[in-house]
């Protein structure tokens, strides 16, 4: 029996933002899967879309992503970008800024801000969120705390990490730091 598309792909890279005292970003890390799913074989799109719903991430929906900084104070998110590549900016304005290309995946924890500074044209992403949550908006400010703190703390982890399943990624790097 063959191995699920990218069930060989190596360990997420976490990076750890920390709350700069307008967003609250994340005691738990970004994790980023870089060629988590081979861009070159057919409707990358749909793969991203079966493999995060196998995961019980659901709700997918495809489009860009937000040139604002914001966050979700309710639901953790994944996004996986089947066109093109992206700019995105981690953690507020200084926060980290990395580069995604179709193929790569990133995990946001609840609460860590994200905007995207730069893409190309033919760029597109799926999302999606761990089932049975779906995201509000928030943009950092003034009287968004202590309520959407509150929230955060009281979102439950994911039970899968959106590419590896129940026993890898941030099953096992969320919850190291809960």
């Amino acid at each position: 029996m063959a191995a699920p598309e990218g069930s060989q792909s190596a360990e997420p890279t976490a990076y750890f933002v920390a709350d700069d005292g307008v967003f609250p970003n994340s005691r738990r890390p970004a994790l980023v899967y870089r060629a988590a799913l081979e861009p070159k074989k057919p409707d990358l799109a749909s793969r991203f879309e079966r493999r995060f719903a196998a995961n019980g991430w659901t709700g997918a929906w495809r489009n860009g992503l937000y040139t604002v900084h914001h966050y979700h104070s309710t639901a953790h998110e994944v996004l996986g970008v089947y066109s093109g590549h992206v700019a995105v900016r981690l953690g507020g304005p200084d926060g980290v800024l990395l580069t995604l290309t179709a193929g790569d995946v990133v995990v946001i924890p609840a609460g860590l801000a994200h905007k995207n500074e730069s893409e190309s044209a033919d760029f597109h992403v799926v999302g999606a969120y761990p089932a049975g949550t779906s995201p509000d908006m928030q943009y950092g400010k003034p009287g968004e705390r202590p309520a959407s703190d509150e929230r955060i703390a009281r979102l439950p982890l994911p039970s899968a990490d959106p590419m590896l399943g129940e026993r890898r990624g941030l099953c096992e790097l969320w919850r190291a730091g809960a």
